[in-house]
């Protein structure tokens, strides 16, 4: 069977499937009691008829039997058989296709119930007649099972075209009610398509919504927030290039227009060159300083975390075979909330700390506390530290303290981290400590506004 390439076709399919294994469970449980129950109303017409038939038989003290006429006798005869011992006194009236010699063999054997197999198939029950406590003589009642046996088999097609038209039924009403409930679905993704070409500043906003609609809704929202920032920052960034970049690209026009206009001399012409030449450096700095801030502040997007819980994360990840040991401190005394994501937070703190694991010889301490607006976390180890002279060159990209120190790394770590730190309104430095080394990170304080985001 092939596999449904729409959401729509394969909730459908797991509904109709689901459906199908219940019914099928029920067809046979049904059929399966019908057949339990016509059997046992079989065995009930066997023993009403065994007994009618008993009450028309007297047994005699030595033990014979004794057979009276009853009204509606050839009714009464009908499939019954009277054996005195194994001689049979009253043959079956009707002449039935039961074989004679299945039903003598139930002749003195006591109380049973047994099939003839083939076409014709009955059903016979022996009934004992005692003295006391022996059987003197035995009543077999036959029933033609054909009745049953055809009512089981129109039960059995009956119920099978029933379960086909109602999986038949489930699988149209799966489909229409898994479209009209994935219907908002296919609106809001298109629209929301739809606005991220034509205008960000749509958003689907608090309407009445399913739970899952709502999440959705919440997510599309979170998307275009994104995608507007986005456009916002590359106009903004348009707009500064065209701003910074107008006052040189003015200076090489006029100096070229007058290199043009009339003649100059050597000096002039290296006057006008050197101009020249200096605001065209001039503006590949701006364009420089321009794209690396644009890039830093991308990584950056506005958002809230708890530090305790990225910390307790971040521990767990290094803390493997407890050398050095990590401590962490300063998280129990409430729930700081830093204004940057969680994956901003791990990345900030992941070099420093990653730093201070490398070098630590028995253990590194972390702390965490609120400083102002800021929350201020410290990561310390018991290594060789750094001196207070070399400590900033420790940020410069590339720089290694010791390259042979047999420890990996390319030197820039640190800088990345300083580098988004700032670029979310923050710092990383190095504390000057008697021993081993300490760096400080400062990062923004949850506001409430990204609380309530």
């Amino acid at each position: 069977m092939t596999r449904p390439s729409t959401l729509r076709g394969r909730l459908a399919l797991v509904g109709l499937l689901t459906v199908t294994m219940w019914v099928a469970i029920l067809t046979v449980a049904f059929n399966y009691g019908l057949g339990h129950q016509l059997r046992s109303q079989a065995d009930d017409l066997l023993r009403t008829r065994a007994e009618a038939a008993q009450a028309t038989i007297d047994i005699r003290s030595d033990g014979t039997l004794g057979v009276r006429e009853a009204p509606n006798d050839t009714a009464l005869d009908t499939g019954i058989w009277i054996f005195e011992g194994p001689r049979l006194l009253e043959p079956d009236a009707s002449r039935t296709t039961t074989p004679q010699r299945l039903v003598e063999s139930l002749a003195n054997r006591g109380e049973r119930f047994q099939d003839s197999q083939g076409p014709g198939a009955t059903r016979m029950y022996a009934l004992p007649l005692r003295l006391g406590h022996r059987q003197v003589g035995t009543v077999v009642a036959a029933v033609d099972l054909d009745p049953y046996q055809r009512t089981a088999r129109i039960a059995l097609i009956g119920s099978a075209a029933l379960a086909g038209l109602l999986l038949a039924g489930v699988y149209v009403v799966a489909r229409l009610t898994v479209k009209r409930t994935l219907a908002p679905v296919y609106r809001m993704a298109h629209q929301a398509a739809e606005w991220s070409a034509q205008d960000v500043t749509q958003r689907f906003g608090t309407a009445g919504r399913p739970a899952e609609l709502e999440d959705l809704a919440r997510s599309l929202d979170g998307l275009l927030d994104r995608l507007s920032a986005v456009l916002r920052h590359e106009q903004q960034l348009s707009a500064e290039l065209s701003h910074e970049l107008r006052t040189p690209l003015a200076r090489i026009t006029a100096e070229t227009e007058l290199l043009l206009c009339r003649p100059r001399s050597r000096d002039e012409l290296q006057s006008a060159h050197v101009s020249i030449r200096d605001s065209a450096e001039r503006m590949g700095q701006i364009i420089e300083t321009l794209l690396v801030s644009a890039r830093a502040e991308a990584v950056t997007p506005p958002g809230s975390c708890i530090v305790a819980e990225v910390l307790a994360a971040m521990v767990e990840q290094r803390q493997v075979g407890g050398v050095p040991s990590i401590e962490l401190s300063g998280v129990d005394s409430g729930p700081l909330e830093c204004g940057v994501s969680a994956d901003i937070l791990e990345r900030v703190l992941s070099p420093v700390l990653d730093n201070a694991v490398r070098h630590a010889h028995r253990e590194v301490h972390l702390s965490v506390r609120r400083a102002e607006s800021a929350v201020e976390i410290l990561i310390e180890d018991d290594g060789p530290g750094l001196a207070d002279q070399v400590a900033e060159a420790a940020f410069t990209p590339g720089w290694r303290h010791d390259p042979d120190d047999g420890h990996d790394g390319a030197g820039l770590g640190l800088p990345l981290a300083r580098r988004l730190a700032r670029s979310a309104g923050g710092d990383v430095h190095h504390v000057s400590t008697a021993s081993g080394a300490t760096f400080a990170i400062l990062l923004p304080a949850a506001s409430s506004e990204m609380r309530l985001a």
